[in-house]
């Protein structure tokens, strides 16, 4: 029976029919490790993956974010084993644009067969017909890179027409990549690093929020001084809360088009990422965090 929970309020897609609850789940945790092979194989308790699922999507989340090279291709078929067939209003988003080499390591995949062959690798291990949302992946791990992606982007485009996806986004990209993307097709979603402490993305987000374009952070805890940890471990006894929890309420009430997808493969911390969506930070706790963020910019 799936609780009553606004889990930080929705958002709908704009341009769509697509309403989510702004605390979505992470797939990438779902998969296994291999000696030094990150998200690769499959997990060490699958029933325990399947769990975290199942009780995500019966606290309410209705926001999957997925991609068929995480495992590879192991993270989908958990889902769809746990999952399918899928809840009416449930919204699976995938990614493309990447690729596992053997020895694990992350490799660019961006030709238009391999655009092609990697939605068409989602939709099978995802077990869908069309699949809601796909997100091409430019960029570095990071940061935006200055760089051609005509012949992805048009490829996903023909795809769309084609009926096998529905909706469009981009991940790890510039404000002028989206205006250049935006002339060849329309885009619902920006997936980009952003936290607390990264904060370049600060006028792009109200840009888009302008414009009804969701904007989804990864790494909410991601690229800490030793300094700016400390600072949020702080701000987080205050409140009582984990660092993860005012990271993530932190990011709610920053922007109303921010969509956060929280990973984790413990069902303990899924209930504690979840919790975030009702933790209210006061003024004087935002302030504090700001100064983070401002400590990284100030002249040594």
């Amino acid at each position: 029976m799936k609780e009553e929970t606004s889990l930080g309020g929705s958002f709908t897609f704009a341009g769509t029919s697509l309403t989510v609850n702004r605390v979505g789940y992470g797939a990438m945790q779902l998969a296994g490790r291999d000696g030094d092979k990150m998200v690769w194989g499959p997990p060490p308790d699958v029933p325990g993956a399947i769990a975290v699922l199942r009780e995500a999507i019966d606290s309410g989340v209705n926001h999957i974010d997925t991609s068929d090279f995480y495992g590879p291709h192991v993270t989908n078929q958990i889902i769809k084993q746990a999952l399918h067939p899928y809840p009416d209003d449930l919204v699976i988003v995938t990614k493309v644009g990447g690729r596992r080499g053997a020895d694990g390591s992350w490799l660019h995949a961006r030709s238009r067969q391999e655009i092609i062959d990697a939605v068409h690798d989602n939709l099978r291990n995802l077990g869908l017909d069309a699949l809601q949302v796909v997100n091409l992946r430019l960029g570095g791990f990071a940061t935006p890179a200055e760089e051609p992606f005509e012949e992805p982007l048009s490829a996903l485009a023909e795809l769309k027409q084609q009926g096998l996806i529905h909706h469009i986004g981009l991940s790890t990209v510039s404000p002028r990549q989206l205006a250049e993307a935006q002339a060849i097709t329309e885009i619902v979603c920006i997936q980009n690093l952003y936290n607390v402490a990264q904060r370049g993305d600060d006028q792009f987000i109200g840009d888009l929020a302008a414009q009804g374009i969701a904007y989804v952070p990864y790494f909410p805890l991601g690229g800490f001084s030793p300094l700016q940890s400390a600072a949020l471990d702080a701000a987080s006894a205050s409140v009582q809360a984990t660092p993860m929890q005012v990271a993530l309420a932190w990011l709610l009430q920053r922007a109303p088009n921010i969509l956060l997808i929280p990973g984790t493969s413990s069902v303990g911390h899924l209930r504690e990422n979840l919790a975030a969506a009702i933790l209210e930070l006061t003024r004087e706790t935002i302030a504090e965090l700001d100064q983070i963020a401002n400590a990284a910019r100030r002249p040594t």
